[in-house]
């Protein structure tokens, strides 16, 4: 059962042109004082840096979704979005022009005085032919592509996810184990690299509390290098709980020397869907909400955040009336926000 896949947007329309745009222009200041002002008309602006030093791309599929929502006079639906266009999100970096892409969004994070999230998914074999499959054409693919990121980062401030499932799906078999011995050697080369690199946190992923037990895959994590990283990421596209994800993510860093852990909360606010095809509740589930903010300040000292690594609102595939996976869907966007309490 592969229920800790989740939509991975790895190549979305237009975000190349979006991220030099941004490049160029600033939003919301580089002061910490910002915050995100009221109105369905106001714009997309940073959230106080003490509590949350994440970018918020002010071009956001939920910000235009803002723009578009007001422009009709919907300003009830406006504001509903605006709940997640106000927060930072993951950025995909897709497999075509991946130094362009983290050029752009860390040089938009930089000028507002703000950290870039980054995602990394484009491993070989990748989601072992499901709604996200694809990824690079073979290891020297990979390795290029990765050089292509790092050389888009620099020394600017950067946090990376590294390949959601990569790890995880070595484990459960759904990754052939001819595979292994490479995608291990690939995943260590890139924590080494992107850890080469003035100001760039790294963590790999590490799977979800729904998915099995930590002793099932710390020694994988090893081999893949996470000692070599800042430390791991856990609920990565997925909808368990910020307890019950803390409590995985603490038993799982006593057995890779106390690493650190991140959290993500972007969907999580309403728990896992308990209904439906067991095998398919991780995509599109109904009745889900936001959870917790992007934040720094979190439960739990070996958190080191509470982050959307998953974009509220872009589809996890073709499941229960979904567009393809990573594509923006609005109507589920709302329900995610008409849904949540906070």
């Amino acid at each position: 059962m592969y229920d800790s896949r989740g939509a991975r947007a790895a190549a979305r329309a237009g975000v190349l042109g979006a991220a030099l745009l941004l490049a160029g222009c600033s939003s919301g200041g580089g002061g910490g004082g910002d915050g995100p002002a009221a109105g369905p008309r106001a714009a997309i602006t940073q959230q106080p840096e003490g509590a949350d030093p994440f970018w918020v791309n002010p071009d956001s599929n939920a910000a235009r979704q803002v723009k578009a929502y007001a422009k009709a006079g919907k300003d009830a639906d406006a504001e509903q979005i605006r709940r997640i266009a106000a927060q930072p999100t993951g950025e995909w970096i897709g497999p075509e022009n991946p130094e362009q892409e983290a050029r752009g969004f860390t040089e938009a994070a930089q000028r507002t005085g703000r950290r870039a999230l980054l995602v990394l998914y484009d491993i070989p074999h990748r989601d072992c032919g499901q709604y996200s499959q694809g990824g690079a054409a073979d290891g020297d693919a990979y390795r290029a592509w990765i050089d292509g990121v790092a050389h888009g980062i620099q020394d600017r401030p950067a946090t990376v996810v590294l390949e959601p499932d990569a790890v995880l799906h070595l484990v459960d078999g759904c990754t052939p184990a001819r595979f292994a011995e490479e995608r291990y050697d690939l995943l260590r080369g890139a924590i080494t690299k992107l850890k080469s690199l003035k100001n760039t946190k790294v963590y790999l992923d590490a799977g979800n509390v729904g998915w099995g037990r930590p002793d099932q895959i710390y020694r994988p994590l090893q081999q893949a290098g996470v000692t070599r990283a800042d430390g791991f990421a856990v609920n990565v596209s997925n909808f368990y709980s910020t307890r019950d994800s803390i409590a995985y993510g603490r038993q799982l860093s006593a057995k890779v020397g106390g690493r650190h852990f991140v959290i993500d909360t972007s969907r999580n606010g309403n728990g896992p869907y308990a209904g439906g095809n067991p095998d398919e509740r991780w995509c599109n589930p109904p009745g889900r909400a936001l959870g917790e903010t992007p934040t720094t300040r979190t439960a739990d000292p070996l958190v080191d955040a509470y982050l959307w690594v998953k974009r509220p609102g872009e589809s996890d595939g073709t499941c229960k009336g979904g567009p393809r996976a990573g594509n923006w869907w609005p109507d589920y966007a709302l329900d995610l926000a008409r849904a949540t309490t906070s």
